[in-house]
């Protein structure tokens, strides 16, 4: 009897996503709407982007090396990619704390979403691992920074009608935004 219980328990805790729809959308796929709390406290909604492509970029946990490394490729590209009609969003596990922290210390000029509870992760089937807690300094002081979840690093492009016209499960952190420009400028031109 007890290794029947001990199946059964197995069973339900290793099932990620147990009594919900497991999600992997692919190219041509279309994302429904969607919002989380961004970086300065306040719902953010998908619906209110207008702009003919939004990047959405997952990461696995702000003010850490290769996280940072594509978060400033995104801020010194932003320009060109305002340029193309491109709305850039990061999202992470991490709380709003860590995120109001990590656009002031590097200066980011593009919305971060907190994603502690995985469910733009889900929908968009990025994988996700348990959360953690990293020490950082900020303007001098210390602060624990704690996500809920730690998202795969992926890239997805979204044209206007919110169908994914590009899917990334093997970013390169460095030259996200830079595939991203390369991605967009072969989309304007077909």
């Amino acid at each position: 009897m007890k290794l029947v219980y001990l199946f059964i328990f197995l069973i339900a805790f290793s099932l990620p996503s147990f009594g919900q729809e497991t999600t992997n959308p692919v190219k041509g796929d279309k994302i429904g709407d969607f919002s989380a709390i961004n970086d300065t406290g306040k719902l953010w909604n998908s619906s209110e982007v207008k702009s003919p492509f939004l990047v959405v970029y997952f990461y696995p946990a702000a003010m850490t090396s290769g996280c940072t490394k594509q978060a400033c490729a995104y801020r010194d590209d932003k320009s060109k990619l305002e340029k193309m009609g491109v709305t850039v969003i990061g999202v992470s596990g991490d709380k709003v704390e860590n995120l109001k922290h990590f656009k002031e210390s590097y200066h980011l000029n593009f919305t971060l979403l907190s994603d502690t509870e995985g469910k733009l992760a889900h929908k968009f089937g990025v994988p996700t691992s348990r959360g953690g807690s990293i020490t950082k300094a900020f303007n001098g002081n210390n602060f624990l920074l704690t996500r809920g979840i730690t998202a795969s690093r992926w890239t997805f492009v979204l044209d206007k009608k919110r169908k994914i016209i590009y899917k990334n499960s093997e970013v390169n952190a460095a030259d996200d935004s830079k595939n991203i420009i390369k991605i967009i400028s072969e989309s304007l031109k077909s």
